[in-house]
């Protein structure tokens, strides 16, 4: 299954001011592009071109570490254009995914702290997640393309914290690019969507 590159679910201009249309251009553009390209070429060159993306992921992990980074990234971007909406964020969840919050993660102001946390604590590029592991959800950080995938769970809520996403709009101020993102961007309800998913 060849990769393609996804349109954006809405304008460039339609996160300002928490993400600028410059850095949709870049990151969408040019970046995730540039993982589409690569990704396709080297499923090619190592016979996984008719896989599906997930087990291109789980399979290259720990063996072909060019595929598996262009892959990973395929598959978070993917997911992190629909995890933005204008309007998003804030505390206003769906009553599914609020109590599974409540229950898993201590309720919302916590998993707030937890996930800014693990984002600003994720040294160099990579991610931190809401995933659902062994049918609880849990909050995860991993590096450069790594994903929940290749721990035996299901991400259902990522941000990117390579600094493509954010430095345009932020410099090197990664919490406060964290914040907006919690505060004003999440589409909570992609992660109802990946979470009924996970979990049926």
């Amino acid at each position: 299954m060849a990769f393609e590159l996804p349109d954006l679910p809405y304008d460039y201009d339609a996160l300002a001011p928490y993400m600028s249309r410059e850095t949709l251009e870049f990151h969408h553009d040019k970046h995730h592009q540039a993982y589409v390209t690569k990704g396709n070429e080297l499923a090619a060159e190592a016979g996984m071109d008719g896989l599906s993306l997930e087990e291109i992921v789980k399979q290259s992990h720990g063996k072909n570490p060019g595929l598996f980074n262009n892959a990973g990234q395929h598959y978070n971007h993917i997911h992190f254009w629909k995890w933005m909406k204008k309007g998003g964020g804030g505390t206003s969840l769906p009553g599914k995914l609020q109590s599974a919050i409540d229950s898993d993660l201590g309720g919302y102001d916590k998993f707030k702290a937890d996930f800014v946390a693990a984002g600003v604590g994720q040294f160099g590029s990579g991610w931190a997640w809401i995933a659902v592991k062994d049918g609880k959800l849990e909050i995860m950080k991993t590096p450069n393309g790594e994903n929940p995938l290749v721990h035996g769970a299901q991400p259902i809520l990522g941000v990117d914290v390579w600094e493509h996403s954010y430095y345009i709009d932020y410099r090197n101020a990664r919490p406060k690019y964290l914040e907006a993102f919690v505060d004003n961007l999440i589409n909570w309800d992609h992660v109802l969507e990946m979470y009924e998913a996970a979990t049926s």
